[in-house]
């Protein structure tokens, strides 16, 4: 099949990994050969920097701390065809990335992520691969459908993709926002298993279990309310309703055998409740038609940046470009 020579940018965010680096680099370039190597340093102090730079790479600093950051200023400030995102650890498999590349411009997909599979048990702790499928399948059961492994930090892009992508995460909860980017749009999506590795020695994970668990997880809360607020506000409001009842039947049953109410607080509580609920029910109704044109503006902005080349210009393999 004859395709256009396509522009590939791997985009690297990179925070105190001097010691694994340099070999990151050099395995991209040894898989990806035609491609633009960009290291985003995110206020490294081992001289990251220094090491991506000796190798051969660009090298981007992004001073805003944070991996969601780092992910922000790379679709903002990169212009390509596809971008391959995997981290500066030396963690991911490099000589997958012709297939993951290869696979989303067979299928003419958005969103190809490299699934992590070892069997180390020092790469992927069993504590943050239970977190992971945790997660995963909350955020499958809220927007409809999921991937196997959500948090992975190695995907493939397209340009479309990348450039209509609203980045408000700061932290490694970007990996979530990626991930509903593509569910909310309905847009076409791949998983391809690939080997992961343990960090090299005197190379040490940023990732905090609990810290990032929690704040990924508010994210999963944030953007349900933002992405599907009616579900979340009738949530609320069919609890507000639920203890309002619960609090009313022995009013009720009092009432009903000596016609008095004696406990106007409880009452009054209760009638709040259901006043609080229907506000939430209403909101729900109003901001989910809000939600609505949103969702409509993110896709016309998707499709207005589809990639700039196309099958009508002058033909040439688009393995040439990957290899």
């Amino acid at each position: 099949m004859e395709t256009p020579e396509l522009d590939i940018a791997v985009v690297i965010p990179c925070y105190n990994e001097a010691v694994a680096i340099g070999a990151v680099v050099d395995a991209f370039r040894a898989s990806l050969p035609r491609a633009r190597i960009v290291v985003f340093d995110n206020n490294s102090t081992d001289g990251t920097a220094d090491v991506a730079r000796r190798r051969g790479a660009e090298v981007r600093i992004e001073r805003m701390q944070g991996k969601g950051n780092v992910v922000r200023s790379m679709f903002a400030k990169i212009d390509a065809d596809i971008y391959l995102m995997a981290d500066g650890d030396a963690t991911y498999d490099a000589s997958a990335a012709p297939g993951l590349v290869q696979r989303l411009v067979d299928e003419d997909l958005d969103l190809v992520v490299g699934t992590r599979v070892t069997s180390e048990q020092k790469a992927y702790r069993s504590g943050h691969q239970f977190g992971n499928r945790a997660l995963t399948s909350l955020t499958g059961w809220i927007f409809g459908r999921s991937f196997t492994d959500m948090l992975s930090g190695y995907r493939v892009m397209s340009r479309r993709f990348a450039k209509s992508f609203p980045a408000h995460a700061q932290g490694f909860d970007t990996e979530v926002e990626l991930a509903v980017h593509a569910l909310e749009l309905r847009l076409g999506t791949a998983e391809v298993p690939t080997r992961y590795f343990s960090r090299p020695e005197g190379s040490h994970s940023k990732l905090n279990t609990y810290r990032d668990g929690w704040r990924i997880l508010k994210t999963i809360v944030r953007m349900t309310k933002n992405g599907k607020p009616l579900a979340f506000f009738s949530t609320a409001g069919f609890i507000c309703a639920l203890v309002a009842v619960g609090l009313a039947l022995p009013l009720i049953a009092t009432y009903m055998q000596t016609g008095l109410v004696p406990r106007f607080p409880t009452a009054i509580l209760s009638a709040s409740l259901v006043l609080l609920g229907s506000i939430f029910l209403v909101c729900g109704l109003v901001l989910d038609t809000v939600t609505l044109g949103r969702r409509e503006q993110k896709y016309a902005n998707y499709l207005l940046h589809a990639k700039r080349a196309t099958r009508s210009e002058a033909p040439a393999r688009h393995s040439d470009a990957i290899h």
